[in-house]
């Protein structure tokens, strides 16, 4: 268990260090959107694997991946992990081209079911993953006539926790923060006709144990269990980076709902395609999918 942190580091954290990190976050910001979006989305993806690489989160992802991929020789794994960051240095990069992007260098695969979910009167959801540049999706969803209320863990630096929010101006304007307060808003913006996004591949310490690649991952249910007692669609949209800020988004068919009339064993069956689905995206595009979480227990 953690230490607890005294008053003092409480206090200089709050008054001096997060001013600090929302100063320096601003400015490389500022930079990002005075170039342009090739430009910056290069640069970003330079600093990412230039500098990732030595970030403690790299021992994290270097672990997931060799247990993911047993058989993969160490030099490949430390491709990836090069790859990752440099991917994860372009999405920060292109956070304040999001419009531009999703407008003009997007492209979809499945659009029909965003329309579809855009179109039949009903409440739905729609699951991602931290995968590309996982914010295209909803932008470009917005774009196609499809607004979604956006659930977001928010970051610990109230700063920065506000920049971010406006960031994400582009991919909507519902922002719902996770906890209490954030779950009773999801559930009335569904209540009334409206469509939310969820990322679902982060791990939840009071989640459901679901296979992924192999070993259980501690996964939120409640996208699926949402889905089934609103009767609901719920669809996966998957981000694939094509080539600097170019992307293609595949948004499959809403999967269905088991009905055995046990709630609890349909979401799991439910979460269990979504990873099945995500893992097999993952296998074919390793190095674009995020490692950096703790995703399985130790």
């Amino acid at each position: 268990m953690a230490k607890p942190r005294s008053p003092l580091v409480k206090w200089l954290t709050r008054r001096v260090g997060h001013p600090l990190e929302a100063a320096f976050v601003h400015g490389v910001q500022r930079l990002f959107r005075a170039l342009p979006v090739d430009r910056a989305s290069a640069l970003g993806g330079w600093i990412g694997r230039t500098v990732g690489p030595w970030l403690p989160g790299t021992r994290t992802a270097r672990r997931n991946l060799t247990r993911a991929f047993p058989e993969k020789p160490a030099a490949e794994i430390e491709a990836i992990i090069r790859a990752m960051w440099d991917n994860l240095g372009r999405t920060v990069a292109e956070y304040p081209h999001l419009e531009e992007i999703g407008r003009d260098r997007t492209v979809f695969v499945g659009g029909e079911h965003v329309d579809s979910m855009r179109d039949d009167g009903k409440a739905g959801i729609m699951v991602a993953a931290h995968l590309g540049n996982w914010e295209v999706q909803s932008v470009a969803s917005r774009l196609r006539g499809l607004k979604l209320g956006l659930v977001y863990r928010a970051p610990n630096n109230p700063y920065v926790a506000k920049l971010l929010i406006e960031l994400r101006g582009a991919a909507s304007d519902t922002q719902i923060p996770k906890g209490a307060e954030g779950a009773r808003k999801l559930l009335r913006e569904l209540s009334k006709g409206g469509h939310v996004g969820i990322m679902y591949d982060q791990k939840m310490n009071d989640g459901i144990p679901v296979p992924f690649f192999g070993r259980d991952a501690m996964t939120a249910p409640a996208a699926a269990q949402l889905a089934i007692r609103l009767d609901i669609p719920l669809s996966l949209a998957l981000t694939e980076r094509l080539d600097g800020p170019n992307f293609r988004v595949t948004v499959l068919p809403p999967l269905e709902h088991p009905a055995s009339g046990d709630r609890i064993a349909d979401a799991r069956i439910v979460m269990e395609r979504l990873n099945r689905l995500l893992e097999d995206w993952v296998r074919a595009r390793p190095a674009q999918w995020l490692w950096l979480h703790r995703r399985w227990p130790d």
